[in-house]
């Protein structure tokens, strides 16, 4: 089992979980030739994909999904509250599939654990993904953490995990105050302090991976999230590992 990530953040994200033969795409916010283009720094090419696994309906996890799933027949999982939310968007899509945000299924050889979180869109869920032995977690659009979202992702052992912002950047950034109440609100993204708090309140003792994810780009630094997670894990920051906007990061194994 191994997993990459196509970029993350603000302008588009994109993650890819391999089984054997089976590779499932978590959400697909880039454009057609973009996604293409990150794909293959990957070694992959769209026709390789087994589906597409959507967390939300925002634009930056789901804007690419509709025209890159139709261009090459790949098949769209989301929950029934992302499909309503999305109305006609995917009409073109061959194969679309709906899910309860607790209903665990599989595809192929990977087998998903969906779990809501608390983030502000129409049912928004975030996954653990496994192939029955090994189990990564990926959480990267939550306001809050819940006693729920920790015991899913106890046990894994890798994690991908939201650092959205610094408290202290977003406070005293240029972003208008709604947007800053937004960022920083009970649905809205986890800050690096967050992300370690919930570091703290899982059973860690298998993880072999943990990768911050969703950085903003002025509310926040690789550096600072680094930071945070490994004071919470106990461990070299340069352990931890980070999903940029324009890479991503590269293929690790589990």
């Amino acid at each position: 089992m191994r997993f990459a990530s196509l970029g993350s953040g603000s302008e588009g994200n994109g993650l890819v979980v391999e089984v054997g033969t089976t590779r499932v795409l978590i959400d697909c916010g880039f454009g057609v030739r973009d996604t293409v283009t990150r794909l293959a720094r990957l070694g992959l090419a769209p026709a390789e994909l087994s589906a597409i696994l959507v967390t939300h309906e925002h634009a930056d996890h789901m804007g690419g999904v509709a025209a890159f799933a139709g261009r090459y027949d790949i098949p769209v999982w989301l929950t029934f509250g992302t499909m309503d939310a999305v109305g006609d968007f995917l009409m073109d899509v061959p194969r679309v599939y709906g899910f309860d945000s607790d209903q665990v299924f599989a595809i192929g050889g990977i087998n998903v654990l969906p779990f809501p979180v608390p983030h502000d869109a129409r049912e928004p869920v975030q996954f653990v993904v496994s192939d029955g032995v090994r189990k990564l977690g990926v959480l990267t659009d939550i306001g809050m953490t819940t006693p729920y979202v920790r015991a899913q992702l106890s046990g894994c052992d890798a994690l991908v995990l939201e650092c959205n912002h610094d408290e202290g950047l977003l406070a005293q950034g240029s972003y208008p105050y709604g947007l800053k109440q937004r960022i920083s609100g009970r649905f809205g993204h986890l800050c690096n302090d967050a992300a370690a708090d919930l570091l703290r309140g899982i059973d860690a003792t298998r993880l072999k991976h943990v990768v911050a994810a969703h950085l903003s780009q002025q509310n926040n630094t690789p550096d600072l999230a680094r930071a945070s997670l490994a004071t919470a894990l106990n461990c070299s920051p340069d352990w931890i590992g980070i999903a940029d906007q324009e890479s991503g990061f590269e293929w690790r194994e589990m």
